[in-house]
């Protein structure tokens, strides 16, 4: 009996454990449900250096003669991003730290990664978009007006981008794992203003009573969180211009979002999943994370710092710059490195130049409807938070967009689940058939227009003025340029009434020698991430032009009926993705030919096309139809032509950037002395602080020199540092020559 009770009660336990050993289980299913979610895709991220070469090259965005690179402010990155159903499709999107995206740098990626892996990657769900800095080396675009300012095509700078472009797209898939990704939106009060009030003002009043700003102030970010690793990067889309960096800087820089992304990088490899620890002046504190305290008093630092002798230049390796780069020693050698992108949208009427446009001659605020002082443009001029000093601006900029960026991805919970999905198509929006209402009731039919110019698109803007006696605003032209204009084609009466109210400067989509200067055939797109819809488009479309769109596209996507977004759906625009065809206004803005309107290729009815063409890719896409690839764009890479002399010969002390672009290393190094004689690396010339100049005693001097200077952040801790730099030296027979050199020794105290 004793035995059978025993038996009994032994069962019993042996139940009562098995069950609360279940209970136990579900409650962790349910916890790990809640908290770290499901794993629903798979999510890889990469990044790689595009710098490019940072000597002679004249920069892209202002189409400033005189703004030739000369040295690096910080460097230039693809940053990459993949999400693929487990046995589904992908979607690939590259974030590059580029003016924009080039038609033909696209069409050259897309074939290596075919080379690599076959059917996978494709036009159709391969996005490259383009942060817009003004401060990266150009002469990558295929088209000839984008090139002209540049001395034509630099090979130098395309193969960068193409190189760059497709290691961050290797390293982000081989970085594929499963994972998770939040979606969160929040507003950025302070980070753009309209630089184009007054076209902006010419919508209708009704549309503009319904936002409370006429600029978007909405940041949308994607926080992807790795199975295995917790979070490892974040993409966000905000709406500002890349231009807090001038039209007269000569430093290679990813302005304000490469800013921002820099140091949203560098403070997740400093706080790992600490989410809530940031530093109060906002810019991560590196050096205090690799080094450790040293604590010496001020007398002993000045003894030891004169004890070393400034090295002479030697010969180095070409891996020395890379194997010193100080994220190299940050980085955990087996866990992906955290990625954070901070991406353009729809910023065609966007400042950063916060507080408004000031004469410089007078200090008054522009002419309202012109931005002129006195009848000229050259004379008016945005300012941005930290003027007069641009960098500071840049850094301010970068800092808010950061700040906002991390407290968004602290705060993400709304996990995207659903399919992957994505459309693609070419279209010739030189001769696009578009379907209008007409004022009175019903519709009528217009027809996008070739290529053209206006004559405000040469008066720049606030962020850049023009030269001569254009103006903003201006739907008349004048006699004297119409004459330049015609010595290269001169529009017929079709063409100019197509373009009306626009006066012709320059008839780009007719002129055809030595081959395009402008794109006619534009790729349009759409990625589905679960609730996450991305629209990529080829330009700068204005905040009301975007605003149209996105809400044109939530329209079909939420009323076909097929009831999987409901009013659930996130639409965002990925602007100057995959190529470049410069402005989208709105009808009404086209009418006030502001820069952005002249600026407007394909006529007063581009954004109803683009309008009219996403509806239908938004339509296929819901409804699960194919899509008509259309007509395939020209790749023109073997008309190309450039007149930018090489470098023949290049001696120390300090060489041309040219000779090597030091990708993925350094051309500057801050190093602090640790213990007695071992020095580590702390700051280079991927830091904000640091900066690599470089120039040469005379124009056609055989020698030249580097200047760098270090801004010591108050994070730096006190020790002993020496600057060190690297360079690469050209023979006259061609042969390239690795050196390295440093400073004398000092304090920081």
């Amino acid at each position: 009996m004793m035995e059978l009770l025993a038996s009994i009660g032994c069962h019993f336990w042996v139940r009562l454990r098995t069950m609360w050993l279940w209970i136990s289980l579900v409650l962790v299913l349910q916890y790990s449900k809640t908290v770290l979610s499901d794993p629903n895709y798979l999510i890889g991220l990469g990044s790689y250096d595009i710098t490019g070469p940072a000597a002679d090259v004249n920069m892209m965005g202002y189409a400033n003669t005189e703004q030739l690179a000369s040295g690096i402010h910080f460097r230039l990155r693809a940053r990459s991003f993949i999400v693929a159903e487990p046995q589904g499709k992908r979607v690939v999107f590259v974030n590059l730290d580029a003016c924009m995206a080039s038609q033909l740098v696209t069409i050259k990626v897309l074939e290596r990664l075919k080379a690599r892996y076959g059917s996978l990657y494709t036009e159709q769900n391969v996005a490259i978009s383009g942060i817009h800095t003004h401060a990266g080396p150009g002469g990558y675009l295929q088209y000839v007006v984008y090139i002209v300012t540049s001395l034509g095509f630099v090979r130098q700078s395309f193969d960068a981008l193409v190189d760059g472009i497709e290691k961050s797209i290797v390293q982000a898939h081989e970085n594929l794992q499963p994972g998770s990704i939040f979606v969160n939106k929040g507003e950025l009060l302070d980070g753009g203003v309209n630089r184009s009030p007054s076209a902006y003002l010419n919508n209708p009043t009704s549309e503009r009573s319904k936002y409370k700003y006429d600029v978007d102030k909405e940041m949308t970010l994607l926080k992807f969180v790795d199975d295995q690793w917790g979070p490892v990067g974040s993409f966000n889309w905000f709406a500002t211009h890349g231009t807090s960096m001038s039209r007269t800087n000569s430093l290679i820089s990813g302005d304000n979002k490469g800013a921002a992304a820099r140091f949203m990088e560098d403070w997740f490899e400093q706080n790992g999943i600490r989410s809530n620890e940031l530093d109060t002046d906002g810019i991560p504190r590196r050096v205090s994370n690799i080094i450790s305290g040293i604590h010496r008093n001020h007398h002993e630092l000045l003894e030891l710092a004169a004890s070393f002798q400034s090295s002479p230049g030697k010969p180095a390796t070409r891996t020395s710059s890379t194997a010193r780069r100080v994220r190299n020693a940050l980085r955990q050698a087996d866990k992906p490195g955290f990625v954070s992108a901070f991406c353009q949208t729809n910023c065609g009427d966007v400042s950063p130049n916060v507080l408004g446009a000031f004469c410089i001659d007078t200090g008054l605020p522009c002419d309202f409807n012109h931005s002129t002082c006195g009848g000229k443009n050259e004379l008016c001029y945005g300012r941005g938070p930290g003027y007069p000093d641009e960098f500071e601006s840049t850094r301010i900029i970068g800092e808010r967009q950061f700040n906002k960026a991390l407290d968004l991805f602290n705060k993400a919970s709304e996990q995207l689940k659903g399919k992957v999905d994505y459309r693609h198509t070419y279209l010739d929006f030189s001769q696009l058939e578009v379907t209008i209402p007409k004022a009175g009731g019903g519709s009528e039919v217009v027809k996008t227009c070739p290529a053209a110019m206006g004559f405000a698109f040469a008066a720049g803007t606030t962020d850049g003025p023009g030269a001569f006696d254009f103006k903003q605003g201006d739907d008349k032209g004048n006699p004297f340029w119409r004459l330049v204009r015609n010595l290269l084609k001169t529009p017929d009466k079709k063409q100019v009434d197509c373009q009306h109210p626009k006066p012709i400067l320059l008839d780009t989509g007719e002129m055809k020698t030595p081959y395009d200067w402008a794109p006619s055939i534009l790729p349009i797109q759409i990625f589905r991430i679960g609730q996450l819809v991305i629209l990529s488009v080829p330009g700068e479309f204005t905040t009301m032009s975007g605003r149209r769109l996105r809400d044109a596209v939530k329209t079909v996507l939420t009323s076909s009926g097929h009831g999987e977004f409901g009013s659930n759906i996130h639409v965002v625009i990925a602007g100057l993705t995959n190529t470049y065809s410069q402005y989208i206004t709105t009808f009404e803005e086209y009418q006030v030919q502001r820069y952005e309107g002249a600026s407007t290729l394909y006529g007063p009815h581009t954004l109803s096309a683009y309008i009219q063409e996403f509806q239908k890719l938004a339509s296929t896409l819901i409804k699960g139809q194919p899509v008509e690839p259309g007509p395939q764009p020209p790749d023109l890479l073997n008309k190309q032509i450039g007149f930018l002399p090489p470098v023949v010969m290049d001696s120390t002390p300090a060489a041309c950037p040219r000779n090597d672009l030091m990708t993925e290393g350094t051309f500057a190094l801050v190093e602090i002395l640790q213990e007695k004689d071992t020095w580590v690396p702390v700051y280079d010339d991927d830091d904000f602080c640091l900066r690599f100049k470089w120039s040469r005693p005379s124009k056609l001097s055989p020698r030249s020199q580097a200047t760098i200077e270090w801004t010591v952040p108050p994070s730096a801790s006190l020790g002993v540092y020496r600057i060190k730099h690297f360079g690469a030296a050209k023979r006259l027979l061609g042969s390239i020559k690795h050196f390295t050199g440093s400073s004398s020794a000092f304090v920081v105290a």
